[in-house]
C-alpha cells in the first residue's frame, strides 16, 4: 500500500482526481488530492504551492503531478525529500535546472497550449479560453463542457519560476499519446533520464477519460 498525493495542473483543482481516488483505493492505496494555492488566479508563488504540498504529506508519499503540477511536486520534494517516496509526472512539465514552465512551453514550437489562454490586464493571472479548452484538454472525456465549467484562473508567477536544484529521488512518468496540449514527443524529451514510464492512449486528462486505467498505471509505476 502506498500513500498518494495527487496534484492538479493549471486551471484545474482537486476535483480532477475524484474518480482516480477510489480507483487507487481498489488497488489498496490511500490517495488524496488538494487544491494548490492560487485557485481563481489569486496571487501566490511556486514556493507557497510547494509548502502546501509538504503540509499535506503524511509520512512517505508518492507525489503525482499533472501538467504544471510537475513543477509543484518537484519543488515540494526539494523542500522535504525525506517525506517523498517517488515523483510521478503525468503528461507533465518536468523541471530542468534553471528553466521555468514558461521557458519549456516556449521551447516547443508544436505546443498545443499556444493561444489557448488569456492573460489578465494586470499580467498577474491567466485563464483558458473555454471553447479552446474543450478540444485541447477534454476531447476524449465524457463531459467536456462540465470539465471546462470547473476550470479556474491561474496565477502567472509559478509559471515563470525556475527550479535551480532538483531532488535526487525515484521518478516515473506517464505519457499520454493523444495529448493535444503537450505533444507526446515533447513529454518524452522532458522525461529524458527517467527509466520508469508508461504510455496511455489518452488525451491531456486521463483522470477523466480513463481513471481506472490511470490508477492501474500509477499502481504499476509507484514502486518500480
Amino acid at each position: 500500500m502506498a500513500e498518494f498525493l495527487l496534484i492538479h495542473g493549471a486551471g484545474h483543482g482537486a476535483w480532477a482526481w475524484e474518480a482516480v481516488i477510489p480507483a487507487l483505493a481498489a488497488f489498496g492505496h490511500n490517495a488524496r488530492a488538494i487544491n494548490l494555492p492560487g485557485r481563481g488566479g489569486a496571487a501566490t508563488t511556486l514556493t507557497a504551492q510547494a509548502k502546501a504540498i509538504v503540509a499535506a504529506m503524511r509520512g512517505p508519499t508518492v507525489l503525482v503531478g499533472h501538467s504544471a503540477g510537475g513543477f509543484a511536486i518537484t519543488a515540494a520534494a526539494a523542500m522535504a525529500p525525506e517525506r517523498v517516496a517517488r515523483l510521478i509526472y503525468l503528461c507533465a512539465f518536468i523541471p530542468q535546472p534553471g528553466r521555468s514552465i514558461a521557458d519549456l512551453r516556449r521551447a516547443c514550437p508544436e505546443m498545443g497550449l499556444r493561444g489557448s489562454y488569456r492573460v489578465a490586464a494586470d499580467r498577474q493571472s491567466f485563464s483558458f479560453d473555454p471553447e479552446t479548452a474543450k478540444p485541447l484538454f477534454f476531447h476524449d472525456c465524457p463531459d467536456p463542457s462540465g470539465a471546462v465549467a470547473r476550470m479556474c484562473a491561474e496565477p502567472v508567477a509559478p509559471q515563470e519560476t525556475a527550479l535551480e536544484v532538483l531532488p535526487n529521488l525515484p521518478r516515473a512518468a506517464i505519457f499520454c499519446s493523444k495529448d493535444r496540449a503537450i505533444p507526446l514527443a515533447y513529454q518524452r524529451k522532458m522525461a529524458a533520464g527517467i527509466s520508469v514510464w508508461r504510455e496511455l492512449p489518452a488525451g491531456h486528462s486521463p483522470f477523466l477519460s480513463m481513471p481506472v486505467v490511470l490508477a492501474a498505471a500509477l499502481d504499476e509505476v509507484s514502486d518500480r
